[in-house]
């Protein structure tokens, strides 16, 4: 035998322990994510847990796990249980949970065939378009930030490891009084104006009834605002993308990468053909995806969703209860509110680590029931766009994860280590997508449906009066005007509309308190505190969110 195949049987080896781990991993993930949303409606953060279970891998003496010491491998094992917990929970169960508790069980399986396609077409296009100016690979994503420094602390130990233990100390004890740390945390990482605006949000929304009486879920007053904010912004998206083309050395949202040392190392595999920037025009803060890719990405993305729509419709026998004309709209909305979807989760993700994913698909589900499609139709449509938006805000949390640890490697590599990512979450998702498959039966058979489908359909059996139409249409207004103010950077529209959706006034005191220590210690230390600040802002969300979890898999017993 050969050295040269004695190691490709190494490698071979190698690769097929890393694909059974992860494999098991994504099991144990999409369990834990099916049993949380089913029985408390809620899928924690698992990508800290992710860590954890890779770290403990790592410590098993056989010579085939030696490689889960290295912190990249580490980063995948994570990256696959994510995918996996958010893939099964949010993304699948929750959209096929809908018609069952409408009490249309036949609908059950088309819509798991409809969620997983648009699972995979929502995964496709946050990967094509990550590291764009659009969703850059430079800001916040908070948990991406928070699980990159529980990695590098792990591998490095020493002061960091001591600063995340302190802050992860921190965050459990402040989850235990019932300070939402991941939201103070967060405070530290955002962006200081979108993150303001979700404060405000959030203490508008928690003491608008008990100081003035004003029940702004039941006047329509969050959905409106995001209505009018989330139009803006996709404007927006549309203007940026339409309206400026590539220009060298000028993008301020990029990441901070190293260029090869020699471009003619990987020509042809970064062309702008390929919807990725050449390596002789990407410097130290060049985003690696073009304008032109992300454009190419979104058209083809929107055709997709089309497709996947009329594959949903004609699955589940509802073009027989349509006439043409709403056929047609019920394909071209679909699409439309899906790619909404994604936009909004993925800008809420991103800035503040929070999504209102199962706020954006009422709100989708209201529009539906005001253009008047029949229940069947309005229960896909509600699972289709349901089955968008946390994965793309999942991926984006582990792309920002790998993208840090990765900080300084040559193009090619942090490339090439993002498609590992993807197929490590593409692994997850294969997972969750069988799991679902066989445990959904036995778990509606128990009565554990996801709570917000009971939601959904009480809303479509008992529908929306005409003052519901006008009353988004009127609060649509200022959501479009301070978006529009705030322009695509700050984002303050659909961050204050998230929090307005999210009734936790803890978490907004949690915020605005965090801000303003966030401005003191930048005040008195400068930029020589914001490592520091960093590792233990990622200890107090660590720390909330193994609390978290741990009290949800109690609570579930």
């Amino acid at each position: 035998m050969t050295a040269e195949t004695a190691e490709q049987k190494k490698s071979w080896a190698s690769n097929t322990i890393f694909v059974v781990v992860s494999a098991l991993v994504a099991v144990f993930g999409s369990i834990i994510g099916v049993q949380l949303i089913a029985q408390l409606g809620i899928t924690p953060n698992t990508s800290i847990i992710g860590v954890l279970v890779a770290i403990i891998i790592a410590r098993v003496p056989l010579g085939w796990f030696r490689q889960f010491r290295d912190v990249h491998t580490q980063n995948l094992v994570q990256t696959t249980m994510s995918a996996a917990t958010f893939g099964a929970a949010n993304s699948l169960l929750l959209p096929i949970g809908i018609p069952y508790a409408l009490g249309m069980p036949n609908l059950v399986w088309p819509m798991l065939i409809g969620s997983g396609i648009a699972l995979a077409i929502d995964v496709f296009i946050f990967y094509k378009v990550f590291d764009s100016r659009l969703f850059s690979a430079n800001e916040s994503w908070p948990v991406g930030v928070a699980t990159a420094e529980a990695l590098k602390a792990g591998d490095s130990g020493g002061k960091k490891a001591g600063l995340l233990g302190v802050g992860i100390l921190v965050g459990i004890a402040g989850s235990y009084f019932g300070v939402s740390m991941s939201a103070f945390g967060v405070a530290f990482i955002g962006n200081i104006w979108a993150l303001s605006f979700f404060g405000i949000g959030l203490l508008a929304g928690g003491y608008s009834e008990p100081l003035f009486g004003i029940d702004i879920t039941a006047e329509y007053i969050p959905h409106g605002m995001m209505i009018g904010a989330g139009m803006v912004a996709l404007g927006q998206f549309i203007f940026i993308l339409a309206g400026k083309k590539d220009k060298s050395g000028k993008s301020d949202q990029t990441i901070d990468v190293a260029q090869t040392s020699s471009p003619e190392e990987s020509v042809g595999a970064i062309s702008e053909n390929s919807g990725y920037r050449s390596l002789q025009t990407v410097g130290r803060r060049e985003p690696t995806r073009t304008e032109k890719g992300v454009r190419r990405t979104f058209v083809v993305g929107s055709i997709l969703y089309m497709a996947g729509a009329l594959i949903l419709a004609a699955a589940g026998g509802i073009l027989t209860q349509m006439s043409g004309w709403q056929i047609v709209t019920f394909i071209l909305f679909a699409a439309v509110a899906t790619f909404s979807s994604e936009v909004i989760v993925g800008i809420a993700a991103m800035h503040s680590g929070w999504f209102p994913a199962f706020a954006v698909t009422l709100i989708m589900l209201v529009i539906g029931l005001l253009i008047g499609f029949p229940p069947a139709a309005l229960a896909l449509l509600a699972g289709y766009v349901a089955a968008t938006g946390p994965a793309f805000a999942d991926m984006g949390y582990d792309f920002k994860t790998g993208a840090l640890i990765r900080r300084g490697v040559p193009i090619a590599q942090e490339l090439y280590g993002r498609r590992q990512q993807l197929k490590a979450g593409i692994i997850g998702f294969v997972v969750a997508f069988v799991v679902v498959a066989l445990a959904h039966e036995s778990l509606f058979s128990q009565g554990l449906i996801p709570p917000v489908d009971k939601v959904f359909a009480t809303t479509i059996e008992t529908g929306v009066t005409g003052s519901a139409g006008l009353k988004l249409f009127l609060w649509a207004i200022p959501g479009a005007i301070v978006q529009l103010i705030g322009g695509p950077k700050r984002q303050v529209g659909i961050m204050f509309a998230t929090g307005l959706l999210i009734v936790n006034p803890l978490a907004g005191w949690a915020v605005v308190i965090g801000i303003i220590l966030r401005i003191i210690v930048a005040k008195i230390w400068g930029q020589k505190a914001e490592s520091a600040t960093y590792t233990l802002a990622a200890g107090f969300i660590a720390g909330d969110a193994l609390f978290n979890f741990f009290s949800s898999i109690w609570k579930a017993r």
